[in-house]
């Protein structure tokens, strides 16, 4: 079975992004409970002051998918709407490497 997972670019109101972040890491903290996430970072570069990365690897699509419908997600997304000025993602299918544990390992 394929893991699932995700780059997604939050491009913050400007002076927002930290209030963004701490949303998110509010996320990640919630994440920490759902098994099937097993990866949710958030990160920033210097560069760029209204921009936020989230990196995540979920065990399925199926999952991300459901971790969307979740109360405390929804709820999470209606607080951080008004601080949002765009946002990109780019889905991926995680290979291996340090952090993730593969059962099969035929993944190509």
């Amino acid at each position: 079975m394929s893991k699932f997972g995700m780059y997604a670019k939050f491009t913050a109101k400007p002076g927002q992004r930290d209030e963004l972040a701490e949303i998110l890491l509010e996320a990640a903290a919630a994440a920490e409970a759902v098994e099937e996430c097993e990866l949710y970072i958030i990160n920033f570069t210097d560069s760029d002051p209204d921009t936020l990365w989230v990196t995540e690897v979920w065990s399925r699509k199926e999952a991300h998918a459901a971790s969307l419908t979740r109360e405390a997600t929804r709820a999470a997304i209606q607080r951080a709407m008004p601080l949002i000025a765009g946002v990109e993602s780019i889905p991926l299918n995680p290979v291996g490497g340090k952090g993730l544990s593969f059962a099969d390992a035929t993944l190509l």
